[in-house]
C-alpha cells in the first residue's frame, strides 16, 4: 500500500510539474490551454490505471508468497518419499562423491566399482534428482568406458632366455630383481629357476605397489663385485 500511494504522488506531482513547465516556456492561447490540460489528464489517468493494474500484481504476488510453503519442509517431505533423513541423504553423498573418484583414479578391479555402482543404484536415494542422472547415467558410462589392463600376460620362452631377463624386459617388470614373481607364478612348470625351455609358457602376473617397492628397492641397494 506504501507504494500505490508513493506512485500516485509522483504521477500527481509529475502532471503539476509538466503543466507548469509548459505554460512558463510558451504563451499559450485560451484553446491551447484547455487541448494541453486535456493531454495532461489523459497521460494521468492512463498512469493511474497502470498504478491500480500494479497493485491488484502487488496483491496476487502476496497471496501466492503467502501459500508458498518452507523451502526446507519441501525438502524434509522430498526426503521422506524415498524414506530418508538429511544425514542419510549426506551419507549417499559422500559415498558418491568416493566412488566417483575411485572410478575416475580406475581403483581396481572394475568388477568390484561396478559392484559399488550397482550398490548406489538399488538405494531408492538415488531416485532424487540430486543424484539419478550420476548414478544411473554419468557413473555407468565412465565404467563401461574403462578399459581395465588384464592382471597377467602369457609369454613364449625363446633360445637364450632366463628368469632375470625376462623380468628385466620392459614389457613385464623393467627389473631383473623381480624374477621371483615369476618363478612362483609357475612353480608347476618350472622345477629349477636356471633351467627354462623353448616353448615354455609362463604367466607373467602384474606386480603388486609392494612389490614394486620391494624389488626396486633391491636394484636401487645392489652394488656389483668389484672387478679381480
Amino acid at each position: 500500500m506504501k507504494l500505490a500511494k508513493f506512485l500516485v504522488a509522483v504521477v500527481s506531482l509529475s502532471f503539476l510539474l509538466s503543466l507548469s513547465s509548459f505554460a512558463q516556456e510558451t504563451e499559450m492561447t485560451v484553446e491551447e490551454w484547455e487541448a494541453e490540460m486535456t493531454r495532461l489528464t489523459g497521460k494521468k489517468q492512463a498512469l493511474m490505471s497502470e498504478i491500480e493494474t500494479l497493485k491488484k500484481d502487488m496483491e496476487n504476488l502476496n497471496t501466492v508468497k503467502a501459500g508458498l510453503q518452507d523451502p526446507e519442509e519441501c525438502i524434509d517431505q522430498l526426503y521422506a518419499l524415498v524414506g530418508a533423513t538429511r544425514s542419510d541423504v549426506d551419507n549417499f553423498r559422500n559415498a558418491v562423491n568416493e566412488l566417483d573418484g575411485k572410478i575416475k583414479r580406475k581403483e581396481g578391479p572394475k568388477a568390484d566399482r561396478q559392484a559399488d555402482l550397482d550398490a548406489l543404484k538399488m538405494n531408492k536415494i538415488s531416485a532424487l534428482p540430486e543424484f539419478f542422472d550420476k548414478v544411473h547415467t554419468q557413473l555407468q558410462n565412465q565404467l563401461d568406458s574403462w578399459v581395465e589392463e588384464p592382471t597377467t600376460i602369457e609369454y613364449t620362452v625363446v633360445r637364450g632366455d632366463h628368469l632375470w631377463g625376462i623380468a628385466k624386459k620392459s614389457e613385464h617388470y623393467g627389473n631383473g630383481f623381480a624374477w621371483p614373481v615369476i618363478y612362483k607364478a609357475n612353480r608347476d612348470k618350472i622345477k629349477d629357476p636356471d633351467l627354462i625351455y623353448p616353448q615354455q609358457v609362463f604367466t607373467i602376473p602384474k606386480l603388486t605397489e609392494e612389490e614394486k617397492e620391494k624389488y626396486e628397492k633391491l636394484r636401487s641397494n645392489y652394488k656389483p663385485a668389484p672387478v679381480q
